[in-house]
């Protein structure tokens, strides 16, 4: 089938041109780099190019068509060779709306239905977390390819469930985390590798926010059913659904899990009959002795969000695309102090002032690490890897250890919060 068959088009959103430029940016990106040929996740698209793959259609559908659900909808829309066949949810007003902008798509109600579609190849799951493991574990046993939005799961051992169920399995499985897939991260773990900070000493990440975090409700019935983030039930609030993201880059970098964690959450302003922290603050331990330290608010939205890899030559700060150079110091103990001295870092003050010279940033502007130029932050991407994956008939390797490392950490950090004590990784954990 031809790539600008009328048969792809699903909407007016879609056009050949966004399809093309799509096609030709994610060439580019495909070989640009030899981190990329190092990364599983990126092989679908490095072993056959979409271009030359979109005669075989993938057919997929979404269950989930809220926010997430939706904007997934505008990138597939826009992928080649990919059809949404099937929309899925169980609150009408978004299916219709979902139906609405995906012409020729099948509405469900319930998932199970969906799975029986005998052409569908695959699901995209954007639902509430806790209904994620019943979703893949469903599709898994359909025989379906399988997104899953983050977080993972709901509970650890959701996720232990879901890692064993697709073990061995030949469907594709990948976890909606984009930075996988984004220039600016990709570009920044590069740097790292190639030395440009030196050793990862400490990764501070944040994200912050100023509003309550509510959808409007049209009943007072719908409250849980449409505000499922702020209870309890349903999630576990900032930390699944925003230091997941975050978590997933500091494992990462880093390779490895964290062995314990600890941390304070409370509700201290949106005092609304939420359920769910509106403040996190947490610290992640790793096997070598570096810490992730990991914050979140939405009181207060000065700081934005960011994910800032620190080491003795400098910082990267992913998120913003910039690196920030430093001096190290040149010797630890009496010799550093010595060279402190002979290089004027003390100053003559005046009796009773301070003596010593605070440590201010010496490169304040930083550089860009990346010139890529684009409003995707790697999600249109990760979509466009998943459908070819489907393509190949190849799982992606990998993608599952990141989604497992980021949904228990993440897990970890809640329970250390609700139990206020340390909380270890999970003895006998299996990916």
């Amino acid at each position: 089938m031809d790539l600008d068959s009328p048969s792809l088009s699903s909407s007016g959103l879609e056009s050949r041109a966004d399809r093309r430029e799509f096609l030709k940016r994610l060439a580019v990106l495909a070989g640009s780099s030899a981190l990329i040929a190092e990364l599983p996740w990126w092989s679908p698209l490095r072993v056959a190019p979409v271009a030359e793959a979109a005669a075989d259609r993938v057919r997929l559908g979404l269950v989930g068509v809220g926010t997430r659900g939706n904007l997934h909808i505008s990138h597939l829309l826009n992928t080649p060779g990919v059809e949404i066949a099937a929309l899925c949810d169980d609150y009408d007003p978004h299916l219709q709306a979902g139906l609405a902008r995906v012409k020729g798509a099948k509405g469900f109600s319930d998932f199970r239905r969906m799975l029986e579609m005998p052409d569908l190849d695959g699901v995209l799951i954007a639902t509430p977390l806790h209904q994620h493991a019943r979703m893949c574990l469903d599709a898994f046993s359909a025989d379906k390819h399988v997104f899953c939005e983050k977080s993972l799961a709901y509970t650890i051992e959701e996720c232990q469930a879901i890692a064993d169920a697709h073990r061995g399995s030949k469907r594709v499985f990948q976890i909606g985390h984009q930075r996988m897939f984004s220039p600016a991260f990709l570009q920044a773990l590069e740097l790292v590798r190639n030395g440009a900070i030196g050793q990862i000493t400490q990764i501070r990440a944040y994200w912050h926010r100023n509003g309550n975090w509510r959808n409007p409700v049209p009943d007072p019935s719908l409250e849980r059913r449409l505000n499922w983030r702020l209870y309890r039930e349903y999630s576990c609030g900032l930390m699944t659904e925003l230091a997941s993201h975050h978590m997933q880059v500091a494992n990462w970098f880093l390779g490895a899990h964290p062995v314990a964690c600890t941390g304070y959450g409370s509700i201290n302003y949106w005092k609304d009959g939420r359920e769910v922290y509106d403040n996190v603050n947490l610290i992640y331990r790793y096997a070598n002795g570096t810490h992730a330290i990991y914050d979140s608010l939405i009181s207060n939205k000065f700081y934005g969000m960011e994910v800032q890899v620190m080491g003795p030559k400098g910082t990267i700060e992913a998120e913003a695309g910039r690196l920030y150079a430093e001096t190290p110091p040149p010797a630890p103990g009496i010799v550093q102090l010595i060279n402190s001295l002979e290089h004027g870092f003390f100053d003559t003050v005046p009796i009773g002032g301070p003596s010593w010279v605070p440590d201010l940033k010496r490169d304040a502007k930083g550089t860009a690490i990346t010139h890529e130029k684009s409003t995707d932050d790697g999600t249109a991407i990760s979509l466009a890897a998943f459908a070819n994956a489907i393509r190949l008939g190849v799982p992606i390797e990998g993608m599952m250890e990141q989604a497992c490392r980021s949904g228990v950490s993440v897990l970890m950090g809640q329970a250390a919060m609700e139990q206020q004590r340390e909380i270890a990784w999970p003895e006998g954990f299996r990916i």
